[in-house]
């Protein structure tokens, strides 16, 4: 079992290696309460992840580090043990799942490693990891249920006390659980009053249905914008760990999360990947109670797929009523766009996009239907526009 033994020498391990990554505070998450961002996001490789894997790899005995490494990881573990391998001048070879970020496999490759794609998710890649590893001879590199790899994230633990010994809550991702059973044992072992919640996606809850089980559980699928943390089945190591130190574990939404990496963006400058943001999503939302409480959102990290970022920029302007589509059915007469648009005008949306269709076999003769996205405020002006528009005799949709 994982030590504040072990997790206090692997920080010492870490020197030169691993960042001390910022711990600030946010005006903007949660207005009851006073809640700090520890940006495991700007680490090395962009992700926590880079703790484990050096500590495991620095602990490898000769024969071991001299058959080469393996490991199976949706990005951010791959990117960890090809740079602690390289450091190490070990051969390794990373199995990824097919559908990985393609930012994240280049990545993987430009630290020096093997990439193997494997079609499905993590756990699919775990598979041909374990079966290369038997016919290969490779030393395997858990990316969550090894001591420690657990040890290793434990460091960013450490970290937290070091700058906010009074904190009073910890949010912390869960995928396989490596982090937070890191995290968990070096705070609880030094502040056991200290609350510790683990932060799942709605559609990856396996950890959360494994200590509700009583055992850890293997989901038949999971489906999640935060590759990261869809995992099908906790380790065996990691379950135990959250079992111990973990005081709860709650899921945020697809909607909720793009709206934390909305906020993250727009009121920090600061890219946060989906399973990063995932912490700062419950602490919005309110998962957990933390008014009047000192909390601490660990944000995992920061390796987004650019080019889904601007998928997630939109559901999240969405999820807050910044952007708003409506659908209206109108008289296909001279005149009649222009009165709508100025509707529009007057109640200070920005208009996005217009789509003017007559074709259709829900469009009766003699009328059309215009699509419209416009920008809004908030919530409450696109529902004050929407109003406006029924007022005015528009059908809306």
């Amino acid at each position: 079992m994982v030590s504040l033994e072990m997790i206090q020498d692997a920080k010492k391990v870490l020197t030169d290696v691993a960042r001390v990554t910022p711990l600030f505070s946010s005006d903007f998450i949660n207005p009851d309460a006073q809640v700090f961002i520890k940006c495991e996001n700007m680490q090395v490789t962009g992700s926590f992840k880079l703790r484990g894997a050096y500590y495991k790899t620095a602990n490898l005995t000769k024969e071991e580090a001299m058959s080469g490494v393996i490991a199976c990881s949706a990005g951010n573990h791959a990117q960890g043990v090809a740079l602690a391998a390289q450091k190490k001048g070990i051969p390794a070879v990373i199995c990824m799942p097919s559908g990985a970020p393609m930012a994240k496999v280049e990545a993987t490759r430009g630290y020096g490693a093997e990439v193997v794609l494997v079609p499905g998710v993590y756990d699919d890649a775990a598979v041909k990891a374990v079966e290369l590893q038997k016919e290969k001879g490779y030393t395997f590199l858990h990316p969550f249920n090894d001591e420690y790899v657990m040890a290793g994230q434990g460091t960013v633990g450490l970290e937290i006390l070091e700058r906010l010994e009074d904190v009073d809550v910890v949010l912390v991702p869960i995928g396989g659980g490596g982090l937070i059973g890191g995290i968990a044992c070096a705070i609880k072992s030094l502040k056991p009053g200290c609350k510790i919640y683990g932060v799942q996606a709605e559609g990856a809850p396996s950890m959360q249905k494994s200590i509700a089980g009583g055992k850890a559980v293997c989901l038949a699928d999971v489906s999640t914008m935060a590759d990261g943390i869809a995992v099908k089945q906790p380790g065996d190591l990691t379950f135990a760990m959250c079992q111990k130190y973990v005081d709860g574990i709650v899921t945020v939404s697809e909607e909720e999360i793009a709206s934390a990496i909305l906020l993250l963006l727009e009121k920090h400058k600061m890219v946060a990947e989906g399973a990063g943001a995932v912490s700062v999503a419950a602490a919005m939302h309110n998962k957990v109670d933390i008014k009047g409480q000192k909390t601490v959102c660990v944000i995992s990290g920061g390796n987004v797929d650019i080019n889904m970022l601007d998928r997630v920029i939109s559901k999240g302007l969405h999820v807050n009523g910044r952007l708003t589509q409506v659908s209206v059915t109108m008289m296909d007469k001279p005149g009649q766009l222009i009165g709508l648009l100025q509707v529009i005008a007057e109640e200070g949306g920005n208009i996005f996009s217009v789509s003017h269709g007559r074709i259709g076999e829900k469009i009766p003769v003699g009328k059309c239907i215009v699509d419209i996205t416009v920008e809004t405020r908030n919530k409450e002006h696109c529902t004050k526009l929407l109003v406006s528009l029924q007022e005015r005799g528009y059908d809306v949709q």
